[in-house]
């Protein structure tokens, strides 16, 4: 699974940015709840945060530090 899994991602890391963005708000519109599709809102920050990242122009946290971070302010 592992290795399918890692050729998914290499292929989709091989898209142009137009079409990496797609597959990105498609794969968190599955996250959500049947039948609720993302709002007008949140599908334009999905776009904006994937052109920021295409065109690296926007700020990038090391996801360790961010959860860590999530996790302090819980406990």
């Amino acid at each position: 699974m592992a290795a399918t899994i890692e050729k998914i991602m290499n292929e989709a890391l091989g898209l142009p940015p137009a079409l990496r963005a797609f597959v990105a708000e498609k794969l968190i519109e599955s996250l959500d709840e049947p039948g609720q599709p993302l709002s007008t809102k949140w599908q334009e920050e999905i776009r904006r945060r994937c052109a920021e990242i295409d065109n690296c122009s926007g700020p990038l946290r090391d996801a360790d530090s961010v959860f860590k971070k999530a996790y302090a302010s819980l406990t």
